[in-house]
């Protein structure tokens, strides 16, 4: 395969109302079946009215700035000072909302389309209807990357081309089959297409050729690359993630019965780490803990403590089945346990027991 990225020059600033089909036929009349047209995102919202008005300067703007990406957001995921990456109603995770305040005059802010692929897939429609022409549409838009210095384009929508190349269920040279790997083609594309389109050279439309896309279906576009909540392991910042824990935290709550599994000295002890009074004693489980209790212990305190020094012995309990949860285990604190049996050291007084396991299905 042999491609070729060509820059789509001349076609100007685009305002709300302009009819992009027009615009990049004008511009590019050797355009032929079988290209694939990245184009970005902000021409696409200007010609649908993407836009909102701001100040052209001072705390205003700010204000007006913050005010849309709010507006624009479903869920913070991070934030740093004045850098906020959040979740839009489109599922993307990006800085600010994808609100754009470059190649567009001070007194205005460009919005995402409001359904990249349902843009992707009217342009086509253009294309062919009026122009007789079969390409497939990538609609781009610039994002950072996590744990990645700089930036890159990548496709918020798409039609006539397939987002993803699924290599699952293939062998390789060596005999091994493949098992994870889906490649993004429509992030590469995107990517490769940046490079002759530049972000201030009013470049807005690039086309990439011998890809062979002839007569494909609109297909579902760029949404099948939003990868779904359940399935992200990093979806929110250290700040927001730590506020989530504390929340949890504080509703933590016992449960009856645990899943039958080892719960190990390494897992308990880390837990344990820092912890002074009470002093934690391990008894062997018995009957009348939860099913599937692995290990029991015994916070005790001093025979004389006062009420401070319960009250500060119950914090450090809750503070341990905390930190079990952090771990990946569940625990249940059961302060009226019949202490019976319990070998607590002399001038000790035992406080309940913790039954500790691993969380029930």
């Amino acid at each position: 395969m042999n491609l070729t990225i060509l820059p789509v020059n001349g076609i100007g600033d685009v305002r709300p109302g302009d009819d992009l089909a027009t615009l990049i036929t004008d511009a590019a009349p050797w355009l032929a079946d079988g290209d694939v047209l990245v184009v970005t995102s902000k021409i696409v919202s200007k010609a649908e009215g993407g836009l909102i008005a701001v100040p052209p300067e001072g705390p205003e703007r700010e204000a007006a700035r913050v005010a849309a990406v709010a507006e624009q957001a479903v869920r913070t995921v991070a934030r740093r000072g004045n850098t906020q990456i959040v979740q839009t109603r489109h599922g993307f995770v990006l800085a600010s909302a994808g609100i754009d305040a470059s190649n567009v005059d001070k007194e205005h802010l460009v919005l995402l389309p409001a359904d990249s692929d349902a843009s992707a897939r009217a342009l086509r429609t253009a294309l062919r209807d009026r122009y007789g022409l079969d390409v497939a549409i990538i609609v781009s838009d610039t994002m950072g990357r996590p744990w990645r210095n700089g930036l890159t384009d990548v496709a918020l929508g798409a039609a006539g081309i397939d987002a993803l190349r699924d290599y699952r269920g293939e062998v390789d040279p060596y005999g091994n089959e493949l098992h994870l790997t889906q490649m993004a083609v429509i992030d590469e594309l995107t990517a490769a297409a940046e490079l002759v389109k530049g972000k201030y050279d009013q470049v807005p439309v690039a086309v990439i050729r011998g890809l062979n896309t002839v007569a494909a279906p609109d297909g579902p576009g760029a949404a099948v690359l939003v990868r779904d909540a359940e399935l992200d392991l990093f979806s929110l910042g250290t700040a927001e993630a730590r506020a989530e824990g504390l929340l949890a935290a504080a509703g933590l709550s016992n449960v009856d019965q645990f899943a039958d599994a080892l719960v190990t000295d390494d897992l308990v002890a880390a837990a344990s780490r820092g912890l002074t009074e009470p002093q934690f004693l391990e008894v062997p489980v018995k009957a009348g803990l939860p099913a599937g209790t692995a290990r029991a212990l015994v916070p005790h305190v001093p025979a004389d403590a006062g009420p401070a020094a319960l009250a500060w012995a119950g914090a450090e309990v809750h503070r341990l089945r905390c930190a079990l949860a952090a771990a990946g285990a569940a625990s249940s604190w059961l302060p009226d346990a019949d202490p019976e049996g319990v070998d607590v050291p002399p001038g000790r007084m035992p406080l309940g027991l913790i039954a500790v396991g691993m969380p029930a299905a």
